[in-house]
């Protein structure tokens, strides 16, 4: 007997148990199938009952035993056979839904998004200037990973230490004081590859993401402000610390390419959703890419705006919902939104409060003026207050997937 095939039988392999019921089984059917073949009636109806019982036996046996060779080879054995069913079955069939942004905006949505479909594609900006990620962006001259690093743990199936280790600030007293472990470890992963693109692949897979998360550019591009004032500040970082008023912004250099899986993206999906996030340095930044802006204004997925619920200083001070919009159709053009998501729920007092030292205010619903532009608006409760006021995911999950879901339903 060769040695692979004897190991079957050692000991604990829950695999005996379950082949010899099937075998027992198939004992059972050829016993009731010499019973049904006799000429009494009794008898062959006595068959019948043991020809199915002896079926039983069998289903039982093989199903336990595929059950028993998938949960070895999965980590956390049959819950995690479970998920990977939902995935697939469930999951899999999902509408494609691209999401377009950067900062915590985006890694929050695609939190809850991740319920709803696996083919989710993260379009994120790689402009960022400050912190871990301009740092390192200076010392090896790669595009910022940091809106990268977060949407990847967002869309992680991986264990949750696993989400934790990438998320991991070293302190002060280390030497890499102020970088995340996620940071670091794209960057190495860039240096093993040689390619930006080809190292987000990689850490997708060793988080076991759900969905792509994509860079919108590869291009080691800054991102530059212009003011009312016609002054010019460059770095994604030092934009928001003049108190003048955005006029545009624009990425140096100006022809920047969009990455070619962005944009099959676009052209493959179903939704595709803006923000929420920091829309002059967030959102914005993908949309002056000329081919992203172009791809998603010839789509014919339904485009949705997700609006944020606070004002930003230096940013969007005194910015409605509406300026919001604005703002975005002025960069990328008219057609680059359908509809738009916004909160109508008031922020309670003690919370601005703690706002108003920072400058940054609810911004105002007007889903009017919004309307008058010519777009499809959903005024809505989306708030949560915790610890800061932002979107909560719950809330905003179900508001988007009712509002896609309406829309589905119109177009059959």
């Amino acid at each position: 007997m060769p040695k692979n095939l004897i190991k079957w039988l050692y000991p604990g392999m829950k695999i005996k148990r379950w082949f010899f019921t099937s075998l027992f089984g198939v004992i059972i059917v050829g016993s009731g199938a010499v019973a049904f073949a006799s000429d009494y009636g009794m008898v062959r109806a006595f068959g019948v009952v043991i020809i199915m019982c002896g079926i039983v036996f069998i289903v039982l046996g093989i199903s336990k035993m595929i059950v028993s060779l998938l949960t070895l080879v999965l980590p956390k054995g049959e819950r995690d056979l479970v998920n990977i069913l939902y995935q697939k079955r469930f999951l899999e069939r999902g509408p494609k839904i691209v999401a377009v942004g950067g900062g915590h905006g985006l890694s929050h949505l695609l939190l809850g998004l991740k319920e709803y479909s696996a083919n989710i594609t993260a379009i994120v900006t790689v402009a960022d200037s400050g912190g871990s990620s301009g740092r390192l962006r200076e010392e090896f001259n790669i595009v910022a990973p940091g809106d990268i690093r977060n949407c990847l743990v967002a869309l992680a199936d991986a264990p949750a230490l696993m989400g934790e280790l990438f998320q991991f600030r070293f302190s002060k007293e280390s030497q890499l004081q102020g970088h995340n472990f996620g940071n670091l470890f794209l960057t190495a992963m860039m240096q093993l590859t040689g390619d930006f693109e080809k190292a987000v692949k990689e850490s997708s897979r060793v988080l076991a993401i759900r969905g792509k998360v994509v860079p919108s550019t590869v291009s080691n591009v800054q991102l530059v402000a212009e003011y009312e004032d016609g002054s010019v500040m460059e770095g994604e970082a030092e934009i928001p610390t003049t108190k003048t008023k955005i006029k545009r912004v624009y990425l140096n250099p100006k022809d920047a390419p969009a990455t070619g899986e962005a944009l099959e993206a676009i052209e493959e999906a179903d939704i595709i959703v803006l923000g929420p996030g920091s829309v002059f340095t967030s959102v914005i930044p993908n949309l002056v890419i000329d081919d992203i802006a172009k791809a998603i204004s010839s789509s014919l997925a339904f485009k949705i705006y997700v609006c944020n619920v606070m004002t930003q200083q230096g940013e969007t001070d005194g910015f409605s919902a509406s300026d919001h919009v604005r703002a975005i159709v002025e960069h990328a053009g008219k057609d680059i939104l359908d509809a738009c998501l916004i909160n109508n729920a008031g922020v309670p007092l003690d919370a601005q409060g703690r706002y108003e030292v920072e400058d940054s205010f609810p911004v105002k619903a007007d889903p009017e003026k919004i309307q008058e532009m010519g777009y499809t608006v959903e005024a809505t409760d989306l708030l949560g207050v915790s610890d800061y006021v932002r979107h909560d995911s719950e809330k905003l999950t179900k508001a988007l997937i009712d509002l896609i879901e309406r829309y589905r339903v119109i177009k059959r």
